[in-house]
């Protein structure tokens, strides 16, 4: 029973990853975003984002917009799973949890040596984490772990997308806010050092799958709004920690509307622990509209982000880690910045 779930997951984690690839497919010479093209809010009008250079410059960059106040164009964000994503962390020799990643709101704690259930040593464990950044604004999330063996966990995640500009023209009161679910394994390598987590998730809103444009907005929430194909790696060991992230967040209902978009949302990191509780280390993050089919629109990228972070993290799971830097890109002004904190038990 067991290999018949690990199986049935994989397959469909994989089945998605390469349908995310071909709809990814030159995306390099891909229409990119016109800022004239992004909706905007209920209660105002599509106008283009003047500080832009260029029209071809423009990007659908929430912190630009939001920067701006001078004009009320809004900025279509991504999708993230963390962020998009789940992350997943580690236990230290000494038994203090370390977090290899704050950012994408889904992580996991390895409890070890512990009498539980599921044919394993290791009982489940739950992780609840509050997450800001500059482009995404608020994000609450959990993740959970249920061990099937001593290698390998069932995994379940979500994220509550809470900025106002995700819902995209429905009046912000709650009725469409971006939500966002998913499920995978977690495998367990190198004594615990490596995990290696594929999963794939769903989206729920009209972020992805925008339907019609009325009146420069997009209309009506949609249940399986996108599908989020995803891979988590993550190293701790006495010494040093690392995580990569790739996901993507693929429009599922409208892909042939005037309203549909997917992202490719990606990170790197590395750290050193100076001791249990204190670790820091380089940031790389990358998120890249690959496809847009709003009037005008075109592929670009949306941010890319360059900083470090430092990560404190006590005993019984508690952790917070902040992290920040400068965004790469030539068209968007100013810095990044983001923080999570949060509890595995």
């Amino acid at each position: 029973m067991k290999k018949n779930i690990v199986a049935f997951i994989l397959s469909v984690s994989f089945m998605s990853l390469g349908s995310a690839a071909a709809y990814a497919e030159d995306m390099g010479s891909a229409l990119a975003v016109e800022a004239a093209a992004v909706p905007v809010a209920a209660s105002t009008s599509p106008q283009q984002i003047s500080r832009d250079p260029a029209p071809e410059a423009s990007h659908i960059l929430a912190a630009s917009v939001l920067a701006n106040h001078s004009s009320p164009a809004m900025v279509l964000p991504t999708a993230g799973s963390y962020s998009f994503g789940a992350a997943a962390t580690a236990e230290t020799s000494d038994g203090v949890i370390a977090l290899t990643s704050a950012e994408a709101g889904s992580f996991a704690a390895q409890d070890s040596g512990m009498s539980g259930s599921g044919g394993s040593s290791r009982e489940p464990s739950y992780t609840v984490s509050l997450n800001q950044d500059s482009f995404f604004g608020f994000y609450p999330s959990f993740n959970g772990l249920i061990p099937v063996d001593e290698k390998m966990d069932f995994s379940f995640y979500g994220i509550f997308w809470t900025k106002p500009a995700f819902g995209l023209g429905q009046g912000n009161t709650g009725d469409d806010l971006w939500t966002e679910f998913g499920v995978g394994v977690n495998f367990n390598l190198a004594d615990g050092r490596l995990k290696v987590k594929p999963q794939i998730g769903i989206t729920n809103g009209s972020l992805l799958s925008g339907g019609s444009i009325v009146g420069g907005n997009t209309a009506g929430s949609r249940f399986l709004d996108g599908i989020v194909p995803s891979l988590t790696i993550n190293y701790s060991d006495d010494k040093f920690e690392a995580e990569y992230y790739g996901g993507y967040y693929a429009a599922l209902r409208q892909r042939d509307g005037n309203a549909a978009l997917d992202f490719l949302h990606t990170w790197i990191n590395a750290g050193y622990k100076v001791s249990s509780t204190v670790s820091f280390g380089p940031h790389y993050e990358l998120l890249y509209n690959a496809r847009n089919t709003y009037p005008g629109g075109r592929a670009n990228t949306t941010y890319e982000w360059l900083g470090g972070y430092v990560q404190i993290s006590l005993a019984k799971g508690f952790f917070a880690r902040f992290t920040g830097g400068t965004d790469l890109d030539d068209d968007n002004a100013g810095d990044f910045y983001k923080m999570s904190v949060g509890m595995s038990f």
